[in-house]
């Protein structure tokens, strides 16, 4: 019997929806994000992640930080406490006014600011730029690599960039297919698949909040250790540390995530 032969041209389909463009406002909505996660951020998580910040990034002398999609200023202001000059970026101006209350509360001067990392923000400022909490990946390819093209310019020579992002090996393994958050009866659902096309983990999620319920489907383009090499050497940025997490746990295909410390060598 022959072999059956591939179609030399794929046949038409619906467009995939790891390609449908999302609203990053419904999906980072502060209220509901603040609601389900506050309780998985403690305080014991964040120092941990700071310690481990501090470790792998060098940061034991003071120095000019930026924290890129900062949030609602978790990093920021610990690091400010640590003596360092830090400027905390976001798209959201709501976590910007939480970030600011708590500094004020703190004792703690962080250069807040709004704006979006595909617009450049420095040139030859910083010494170091933080991407954390699995903040890359959620634009296009093109655009996640002009991300990576305004933190090269941002950071001064020789600057170090430190970004955590879902290692594209285990989300093929382990994706699970669907998941519930319960909090005070309220619920974020969320089903997940994989589109090993084009690389994007995506997620359909729904929130059932005071009985309204919201749809907030987004993707995110999860990377292996190969292809974030390739994508930050062509933003003149070489790995010198790829671990499975801030504390330096060694990487391997079971991962869940990678934390990635890279120089910038242009």
């Amino acid at each position: 019997m022959a072999a059956r032969q591939c179609p030399r041209q794929w046949p038409a389909r619906r467009r995939r929806m790891s390609e449908v463009p999302f609203d990053l406002n419904d999906v980072f909505e502060v209220d509901d994000y603040v609601y389900f996660y506050s309780e998985a951020l403690t305080d014991e998580r964040t120092d941990a992640e700071v310690a481990g910040l501090v470790q792998m990034l060098e940061l034991d002398a003071p120095l000019r930080i930026l924290d890129l999609a900062c949030g609602f200023g978790r990093h920021a202001n610990r690091l400010a406490a640590l003596g360092h000059s830090v400027v905390g970026i976001d798209y959201m101006p709501g976590f910007l006014e939480m970030a600011r209350a708590t500094a004020q509360a703190m004792g703690v001067t962080v250069d807040y600011r709004q704006g979006d990392m595909r617009e450049p923000f420095g040139e030859d400022e910083f010494d170091r730029v933080l991407l954390l909490f699995t903040s890359f990946g959620y634009f296009t390819d093109e655009e996640n690599a002009r991300v990576l093209a305004n933190v090269s310019r941002a950071l001064k020579p020789g600057g170090l960039l430190g970004v955590d992002m879902h290692n594209r090996d285990a989300a093929l393994k382990f994706l699970v297919p669907a998941s519930v958050l319960e909090k005070e009866g309220n619920l974020m659902i969320d089903r997940s698949s994989f589109d090993v096309m084009t690389g994007r983990w995506i997620n359909r999620r729904i929130v059932i909040r005071d009985g309204v319920r919201r749809d907030k489907p987004f993707s995110v383009r999860c990377y292996n250790a190969g292809e974030i090499r390739q994508l930050l050497a062509a933003a003149g940025l070489e790995i010198v540390k790829l671990c499975a997490g801030w504390r330096g746990q060694p990487l391997s295909a079971e991962s869940g995530g990678m934390a990635v410390v890279a120089r910038k060598t242009t």
